[in-house]
């Protein structure tokens, strides 16, 4: 075999679609070496084109060990060398070195993004011998045979080098503020108790607790305000309809008793009506975070749920690259082609022709660009195998969504009704879809429900059945979920596209949140107390937003790398050295935070027994075995135990059981957890309660 060409991917599952696009046979040769699987392609020359296994290389300290800060030199290696159990990573990066030695030509066709880039620069630089530097670009949106050929034929003369400086400054900022940060913090920790707790904080992890510790306290420190609110109930040719009074919230009680009272059995009638007729455009196209938005409000996916599922997809050539701030659809997509092949879908097929018969075809765009991708979309190939149900609900979603940006826009009527009850005014409102326009593509997924009011004149009688009296209460703002805190960050301009959902997780992780309604742990509110008190920078979102515009500024040459890191170890030293000043204070804090963590973790809730101990999970001395029993057990006044499942994770829901009133514990195995009732008599153990 003489020379040829070496095209790296990013992933194995892209190496073959790659290979398939474009052997002239479409039948490429699967080889391996070493346990590596790689692809020989026949073409006008022969190409290999390897995967690698996303990213290969990664960044550790110059020094060996853990037990330092400050720690400012650094340097990039392959990632056995900093992680235990990578042999694969080794075999990996000796296959790509083996197969660069009789390559003349290399190609880039990892992801077109920051972290693909980032990965082929590191496999061309490291493993392929400085070939980074005569390297040539394959750029794609899907893994499409048309869209990867096409790409072959109109290669990139170089790398991106612009968007790699970038990517790399931004993962070694992100390691100088992590790696000594968390070392700060677990050192503390470790010093004091003489136990090892993985604590951390970063450029990013820092401001996203913050958005959720100042969320918390507003929620503690709120004191709710009571109001009076009154509703009628009105009959209208035989039917009935609550109607609110015209004033949302009455301050004084006294004041609200009086408007009950003077509409005491009085009638009423139609003193105006308004009817409000409006046009709705069709909704954008996805990009990543509003995908992540959706799939949360429909599915309850978390964002970092939803970007893996939308992974898959996209290495299945269903859809578009995910990772995309775009709301554009370029007419080079051909809309016309993506929707012939929907057609062919059962579930998709009427609606797809629908679109087809339009003379033009123009989607509703948004204003963000992205000049990586366009905005997600449907590839228009269908898939050749059954889906896993979450698949098939995000890849339905994104058809339909695409459909939808072409559809006409939808007219619906607001109405409402003005209803006289001696001096004091009532209104019905009632809203209704008069034209369904892009709404009838995305019909399944719609929040949209209708309110019809029977037809009514000015002057028409209402009778008043009768009207109510409601003592309401101010409420706090709502916790964060997944997604309106993804959403946050998004707008604070903190964090990638790429990187949001794994900080998310990564709050979770660490202990610092819980629940789906994102509560800060007594251990979250700590560390956040640490880092407040002794360095309000590292929690700074300001601070944090302009990194990552210095960052964009790389990628425009209009900023230096080495500038970028000399800043940011300026800004780091003086922290660090506070923290190391304060370790031991700082240490016992965290130490105590850790310890009630731990217990809270493993409290289930009030014992019913006794009512003044707590049940806790424990471990039995003699068999190791776990169970749950009450604290006053051990003050001998208490005597309730209960086993546990041995096997799986078990938490308290913070919920009493439904049927008893007793608390519960979630358990969570292979497969979906349930909810566990201790009370032996309670009907739920017979029949374990699935959520």
């Amino acid at each position: 075999m003489g020379k040829y060409t070496l095209i790296v991917t990013e992933k194995p599952d892209a190496a073959q679609r790659i290979a398939l696009a474009l052997d002239e046979k479409e039948m490429p040769r699967r080889l391996s070496d070493n346990g590596v699987p790689y692809y020989l392609v026949k073409r006008d020359r022969e190409i290999i084109v390897v995967p690698a296994l996303g990213h290969l290389y990664t960044i550790v300290g110059e020094t060996k060990g853990r037990n330092y800060y400050p720690d400012f030199s650094f340097k990039w290696v392959p990632r056995y060398v900093a992680e235990r159990k990578a042999t694969a990573i080794r075999h990996r990066l000796q296959t790509i070195t083996r197969l660069a030695k009789d390559a003349d030509i290399f190609i880039d066709a990892c992801d077109y993004d920051v972290e693909g880039c980032i990965i082929g620069y590191c496999v061309l630089k490291y493993a392929c011998c400085g070939a980074e530097q005569t390297a040539r670009r394959m750029k794609f949106s899907t893994l499409t045979k048309q869209e990867l050929q096409k790409a072959y034929s109109e290669l990139l003369p170089h790398l991106d080098f612009g968007l790699i400086e970038a990517g790399r400054t931004r993962h070694e900022v992100d390691w100088l503020y992590g790696i000594n940060l968390s070392r700060a913090l677990t050192i503390a920790g470790r010093n004091w108790s003489g136990k090892y707790t993985t604590l951390s904080t970063g450029r990013v992890q820092g401001p996203s607790l913050k958005f959720l510790v100042e969320r918390e306290e507003a929620i503690r420190s709120f004191v709710p305000t009571p109001y009076w609110q009154i509703k009628g109930q009105v009959e209208i040719d035989g039917q009935v309809f609550e109607a609110k009074y015209i004033r949302d919230r009455i301050e004084k009680k006294k004041d609200a008793e009086t408007v009950t009272d003077s509409c005491r059995d009085k009638k009423g009638r139609v003193e105006k009506m308004d009817a409000t007729r409006f046009q709705q455009p069709p909704p954008f196209p996805f990009d990543l975070g509003t995908l992540q938005n959706e799939a949360y409000n429909l599915f309850r996916y978390t964002p970092r749920r939803t970007l893996n599922i939308a992974q898959q997809l996209y290495l299945k050539a269903l859809v578009s690259y995910p990772r995309t701030d775009s709301q554009k659809l370029p007419p080079a997509i051909d809309y016309k082609a993506i929707l012939k092949n929907l057609s062919n879908a059962e579930i998709h097929s009427k609606l797809a022709q629908e679109l087809l018969v339009q003379k033009i075809l123009r989607p509703n765009e948004g204003k963000k660009e992205d000049p990586a991708h366009p905005a997600i979309h449907p590839t228009g190939n269908l898939p050749k195998r059954t889906l896993e149900a979450s698949e098939k609900r995000i890849w339905d979603l994104v058809v339909r969504r695409f459909m939808a940006v072409f559809g006409k826009p939808a007219v619906k009527q607001n109405m409402r009704v003005y209803i006289k009850v001696g001096e004091h005014l009532f209104s019905l409102s009632g809203r209704r879809i008069l034209e369904e326009g892009w709404m009838h593509y995305y019909e399944p997924f719609l929040r949209f429900e209708e309110v019809l009011l029977p037809p009514m004149k000015e002057g028409q009688p209402v009778n008043i059945k009768r009207t109510v009296l409601e003592n309401m209460f101010t409420e706090p703002p709502p916790r964060y979920n997944p997604s309106s805190l993804l959403k946050k960050m998004e707008e604070a301009q903190i964090g990638t596209k790429a990187t949001r959902a794994d900080i998310i997780q990564t709050l979770y992780d660490r202990g610092y949140l819980e629940g789906e309604r994102m509560k800060v742990t007594t251990l979250g509110f700590e560390v956040f107390e640490v880092l407040e008190k002794h360095c309000p920078a590292v929690v700074s979102t300001a601070l944090t937003r302009e990194l990552e515009t210095k960052m964009n500024d790389i990628q425009k040459d209009k900023e230096k790398r080495e500038d970028v890191l000399v800043e940011v170890v300026e800004l780091l030293k003086p922290v660090l050295q506070k923290l190391k000043e304060e370790e031991k204070s700082i240490g016992e804090q965290l130490s105590n935070a850790i310890e009630k963590a731990k217990l809270e973790e493993r409290t289930i809730g009030i014992c019913p027994t006794c009512k003044t101990g707590k049940l806790i999970i424990n471990h039995s001395r003699k068999t190791g075995k776990r169970f749950v029993g009450c604290t006053n057990y051990f003050k001998g006044l208490c005597k309730t135990s209960f086993p546990l499942p041995q096997r799986g994770t078990v938490r308290s829901t913070g919920r009493e059981c439904p049927r008893c009133s007793w608390p519960t514990a979630e358990v969570r195995m292979k497969g979906r957890p349930w909810i566990l009732c201790f009370n032996t008599e309670c009907p739920s153990r017979k029949a374990s309660e699935r959520i």
